[in-house]
This record gives structure tokens, sequence and C-alpha cells, in this order.
């Protein structure tokens, strides 16, 4: 255990939440990189003694970031630090791009890459009629070598030149953008399930582990329809933020 987090500073005359303090100081040493992934923490009692806190403060914090999915406890071991939720802004951009912005170290495993008859969804998104041709793409993303989503696309066949190759090394839409399309805009939907087995072990996560979803559909900047992708994403590693202004 290092001496940063036996430091961890209170203020108890603030009205931040005592346990929200250390947890919010906890968060920024493992974001910082001053506690890397696989460090283990004392136990709540140890902590709790030599920051002055009651072991209940100790705990409601150490869960605070467990919930998070910054830290986890592991029979045996005690709690770890784990690599940080990917925390992604709602906007039109690609996941790979974003992953690579943050430092996440991305890459991508190809375990499709096809023509299929388009679904009946696929096909009224696509704005073509069910059946018609269309390129499949089924990729897992990782951001530092953990998998983190599955992305499945639908585009349309005139698309086609999407080497396996690029598609391992780059973003979709990064290379949409060097074929000379542009996209312009998107509508999409965020829900959320639970994993399938085949997810859950593509996912490494237990059987019925919550996912987030997404459903996009982009166009270009003639407004035809380019992609429609149905993802899911480790709830465990991923969130998603929005900013909402008052009107």
């Amino acid at each position: 255990m290092t001496d940063t987090v036996h430091s961890i500073p209170i203020d108890r005359a603030s009205p931040v939440p005592l346990y929200f303090q250390v947890a919010q100081h906890l968060e920024h040493l493992i974001e910082s990189g001053e506690l890397v992934p696989g460090t283990r923490l004392d136990n709540e009692v140890i902590l709790a003694d030599r920051l002055g806190l009651s072991r209940p403060t100790m705990r409601q914090a150490i869960q605070h970031l467990v919930d998070r999915g910054m830290l986890v406890r592991k029979r045996g071991v005690g709690t770890q630090v784990v690599h940080p939720q990917v925390r992604r802004q709602v906007k039109l951009t690609s996941l790979y791009d974003d992953l690579a912005r943050t430092d996440q170290r991305p890459s991508t495993k190809v375990l499709a890459r096809e023509y299929v008859r388009a679904p009946d969804e696929a096909a009224a998104a696509l704005g073509v009629a069910p059946g018609t041709e269309v390129v499949y793409l089924e990729r897992l993303r990782y951001a530092r070598d953990e998998p983190l989503a599955l992305l499945h696309n639908h585009l349309p066949a005139r698309l086609a030149e999407l080497p396996t190759e690029e598609l391992e090394s780059r973003g979709l839409y990064e290379i949409l953008r060097n074929s000379k399309l542009r996209i312009q805009v998107a509508t999409q939907t965020i829900g959320a399930r639970r994993a399938t087995v085949r997810e859950a072990r593509l996912l490494e996560e237990p059987r019925g582990a919550p996912l987030l979803t997404i459903t996009r559909t982009a166009y270009d900047d003639a407004g035809r329809a380019v992609e429609y992708g149905t993802h899911v994403y480790r709830a465990s590693r991923y969130s998603f933020e929005l900013t909402l202004v008052e009107r």
C-alpha cells in the first residue's frame, strides 16, 4: 500500500460528505496513474484508522468506486485497482477514435466481414428492400487489451472496400472518411439488457451480466444512410456522459 492513500486530505468542515472526499481523491489517483491497475488497497479497518474515519464511511467510499468499476473486491485477495471505466460523451464519433484520443490503446478483432441479405430492421434503417445484399461486420473492440464492446454493422454494398487489416487497425468512421464519405448526422438509441452466453464469453463477463446497448443509423451529407450499427458494451467498464443545459 502506498503512502499516497494514507495521506488523503480530509476536510471535516466541508459540506462534501467524508466518504465522497475519499472516493474523489482515490479516483484522481487511479485516473492519474499514481495507483496502477493491480494495486491492492489495505483493508477498510486499516484505512479507516489511518485516515481517522469510521469503518462505515470508509466502506461507503470503497463501494462507491466499486460501483464505478474502478475498484474490485476479490475473495482471498482484497480490494484491487482495475482499469478506470471508459466514459464516453454522446457525440457523432467513432469508439475507436474516442479510445485513441484518451490513450486507451484501442485494438480490434474482426469476427465477421461478409455479404448478407439485409434483415428487416437493417433494411429499413438503410432504406433498401428486405433481403438486399449488404455488407455485415462483427468486431470485438478492446481497450488496453481488455474486451470492451461487441460491434455489429450493416452497410450498403457499395461500401464493400473495407479490408480486414484496416478494420483491425483503424476505426470504421476513419476508413469511411478516407474514402471521401462524410458522415453528417445520426440517430441513436441507448438501452440495456443482459448478455447472451456468447456475448458474455467474448466480453469476459459472467453469463447474464448487464450490457449497455447502442443502435445507430448514420447518414452522409447527401442524406443517404451509410451505416446501421447495433452494439453492446460492458456496463462494468463503460458509461455514457451527457451535458444537460436548462432551457
